[in-house]
């Protein structure tokens, strides 16, 4: 584990999208040490990249920590965080070696996600581990004459139509609980995406609410869907469970700061309930029902809010929701990668664009302040 010598100590639970975010903004002028489940990082978006065009995705969202420069100098321990003293300011570490660590903190950033379907999961693993997850995945649908998506959210929606686009044999069928996918998301977002899955071939079944067997959100399925809204089973080569159930990762956390449903109750400066020095961000923080924090640079204001009282400031940003869902939907395709606002209009990214400009520019250098090349021969 590397050490900076100099500054106040930030200790980071959870090191996927959000917390590596929130650890680049604060990796110069602080102490920080991030716990993480898995060895590097994994990100936990494009699902329907990472599953039909992996090598792509590996690209962009699969990297060693090193690999980000302004995370130079921060410690990682690989491992879960088993307790946490909210008097003492410590975190017990349950390291994935089979040690133990107690860690003190003069601030601490809860941002362990929600284990929500087979991609974004609690569970310590070990590279090798990692690697086989993603294969296994990646091999069942490849070997698919038909796949069923069932849910009506982003990541049902990126698969679905992911996999016409890369596979126009494939047979496709969207089952969605409600009238349209996408809820969240304005209904000139929802029009364009539906016009897109219609012209792809995505056949969507609308109005389908399926029983969910226990733990199927873990796995890829195959056989028999059944629906409690009334319509005949349906059957499929592979079965995507991409049904939004998220369960908040916060099983060390005192329930003093969980709401009814697990999610860590935090304020308007996304600052943890009744805590001066904790903060909570990303998709297990109770912000809202969308759980925006986990988008619209939220991991800026907590990196502000996390100096500004470990300098003795008073004034903290506030985080404000917005009304509907923005960005990337469905993901970069052979004609490119659409990013919707937050009104719904949009514009259409060339993929040649996407390769020299908004990863490389946009995404790596300036989101997360700069990626090193990779090495001939490294994974990831």
């Amino acid at each position: 584990m590397r050490r900076r010598s100099s500054g106040k100590r930030v200790v980071i639970v959870g090191m996927g999208d959000t917390g590596v975010l929130v650890a680049t903004r604060l990796s110069r002028d602080h102490d920080v040490v991030g716990i993480t489940t898995k060895p590097l990082f994994v990100s936990g978006q494009e699902l329907g990249a990472r599953l039909v065009r992996p090598s792509l995705w590996r690209r962009d969202y699969l990297h060693e920590y090193g690999d980000f420069r302004r995370l130079t100098g921060v410690g990682v321990l690989h491992g879960v965080a088993s307790a946490v003293d909210l008097d003492a300011s410590t975190v017990a570490v349950q390291l994935a070696d089979g040690g133990s660590r107690e860690l003190a903190y003069d601030a601490l950033v809860i941002a362990t996600g929600a284990t929500n379907g087979f991609w974004r999961t609690a569970e310590v693993q070990t590279r090798d581990e990692v690697e086989a997850a993603l294969g296994r995945a990646v091999e069942a649908l490849a070997s698919a004459g038909s796949v069923a998506v069932i849910g009506g959210g982003p990541s049902a929606v990126s698969v679905a139509s992911q996999l016409r686009d890369a596979r126009p044999d494939v047979a496709v069928t969207l089952y969605h609980p409600h009238d349209e996918p996408l809820r969240g998301y304005h209904p000139r977002t929802r029009r364009r995406v539906l016009a897109i899955l219609e012209r792809q071939g995505v056949h969507r079944a609308p109005g389908h609410r399926a029983v969910v067997p226990d733990g199927a959100e873990l796995r890829l399925g195959t056989g028999t869907i059944e629906f409690t809204s009334g319509q005949p089973p349906a059957e499929a080569d592979v079965i995507v469970w991409a049904i939004g159930r998220r369960v908040p990762n916060t099983a060390f956390l005192p329930d003093a700061v969980l709401d009814a449903d697990g999610f860590v109750r935090v304020d308007a400066a996304l600052r943890v309930a009744g805590t001066r020095n904790v903060f909570s961000v990303g998709d297990v923080a109770a912000t809202d029902p969308l759980r925006s924090s986990a988008r619209n640079f939220a991991h800026r204001h907590v990196a502000a809010n996390v100096r500004a009282v470990l300098e003795g400031r008073r004034r903290l940003r506030r985080f404000r929701a917005p009304r509907h869902r923005w960005g990337s939907v469905i993901g970069l395709q052979r004609e490119g990668i659409r990013i919707f606002t937050r009104r719904g209009s949009n514009v259409l990214v060339t993929p040649g664009m996407a390769r020299r400009i908004l990863y490389p520019l946009l995404t790596h250098r300036l989101l997360y302040g700069g990626l090193r090349p990779r090495r001939p021969g490294q994974r990831g």
